[in-house]
């Protein structure tokens, strides 16, 4: 079965910018609950319907169809939640592994964060020194949860932990 397992960091500074060109994200949510969730998403010129399941530690189920761009973006306009993520990803490539940075826009703008995908749970991967925090175990942090409370309505304390 298709496994997604990821780590999830914030962001220092911005030496990465020079690592990658970004491409415009923009996500919707069909069902969003903690056993599932069903995403639209629009990546450039390219549509995908993801399903995934519950997430255990930082592992879960993923289930990812592309679909044409129309399709995906009258499912955004007409059944996605609101507000919708947007954002620009930059997948930055180091050895047999690739980072992608999120940098978010809209009421998300001003939250960094940065992802790798890997194997198994406990493998070791390169940390390169723009990457700090861990927030893989923060919900706060799914972009499913930034729809329901957007980073622009954190407090100084939540954006700083």
């Amino acid at each position: 079965m298709p496994q997604e397992i990821e780590r999830k960091f914030l962001v220092i500074g911005d030496r990465w910018r020079d690592l990658a060109s970004g491409i415009l994200y923009r996500q919707g949510y069909l069902q969003r609950t903690p056993e599932k969730t069903v995403r639209v998403r629009i990546a450039g010129d390219q549509g995908f319907l993801t399903i995934k399941g519950k997430t255990e530690g930082i592992a879960r189920l993923e289930f990812e169809y592309e679909i044409p761009r129309e399709d995906a973006f009258a499912l955004l306009t007409h059944l996605g939640d609101r507000p919708q993520i947007e954002k620009h990803r930059y997948r930055i490539p180091m050895g047999e592994f690739c980072w992608e940075v999120d940098e978010f826009l809209g009421e998300n703008q001003g939250l960094v964060l940065a992802e790798i995908e890997l194997t198994a749970v406990d493998q070791p991967f390169p940390k390169p020194d723009w990457v700090g925090t861990e927030v893989s175990h923060e919900p706060r942090y799914y972009n499913a949860n930034l729809v329901s409370y957007p980073y622009c309505q954190w407090s100084p304390t939540e954006r700083q932990t």
